[in-house]
């Protein structure tokens, strides 16, 4: 066991971090599959995911500035592995023979209609390419900032770090989920309305993201900078 290992161990509330960055992932996936939502503007359309989705980049941010990114890199895969996994699970579901008193209670169109997008394939390569890449985009600029800034304004690395990370996610997924299936109208009110909520919900929780990190660096007794870390995604290892 490497000493980096046996700090994942030692800290109190890594673990706890961890499962609600995945909890939060896997909610917000099934959210975004069940309802697209509209308050009465074209920029005000979104799909349901994101009210909860741009609290993992949260989640995100806190834990490359109290744990580093070396820690953080294995938060994303365990997130990548368990959403592969929640849609491999309804691929499977949806593929088994339903129960006749089912499909006259409920029935296949219906699930289809919500849960089966999660099972699509074009939904799974763009929930996953999309959030691959604006989670890791998002924890390297979170961490080459704050040596630069030698720790200085957290605020500006968060916001910075999330208008990098999400428009890479946002874009990723909606073009690749849905390009061809909706109106160019609807895809751009997607990918703007999405864009402008889950930025403007980071700016708005930064107070409680600074309360947040000063109380885990705190009791964690740990404050890392990734000085000469290996980037590569790739790299489980910590």
């Amino acid at each position: 066991m490497t000493m980096s290992q046996a700090e994942s161990f030692r800290y109190r509330y890594f673990d706890l971090i961890m499962a609600l960055f995945v909890a939060v992932l896997l909610i917000s996936n099934i959210a975004s599959a069940a309802k697209i939502v509209n308050l009465g503007l074209p920029v005000l359309t979104f799909d349901a995911g994101t009210l909860l989705f741009p609290v993992s980049y949260v989640f995100g941010d806190v834990l490359v500035e109290v744990y580093g990114y070396r820690h953080s890199r294995r938060v994303i895969w365990m997130g990548f592995f368990c959403a592969a996994l929640l849609s491999l699970t309804l691929a499977v579901v949806r593929w088994l023979p339903g129960d006749p008193q089912w499909i006259s209670q409920v029935g296949t169109e219906k699930f289809d209609a919500v849960l089966g997008t999660l099972a699509s394939g074009r939904i799974i390569v763009a929930s996953l390419v999309g959030y691959f890449m604006g989670e890791f985009s998002n924890a390297v600029i979170m961490a080459r900032m704050k040596v630069l800034t030698q720790g200085r304004w957290l605020w500006l690395r968060t916001i910075s770090s999330t208008l990098v990370g999400e428009g890479v996610d946002t874009l990723l997924f909606v073009c690749i989920a849905f390009l061809g299936v909706w109106s160019p109208a609807l895809l751009v009110s997607i990918i703007v309305s999405n864009y402008v909520f889950k930025c403007g919900l980071e700016a708005a929780v930064t107070p409680l993201t600074y309360r947040v990190v000063n109380l885990l660096k705190r009791v964690e007794g740990v404050d890392v900078y990734d000085v000469h870390v290996d980037f590569n995604p790739f790299r489980l290892s910590v």
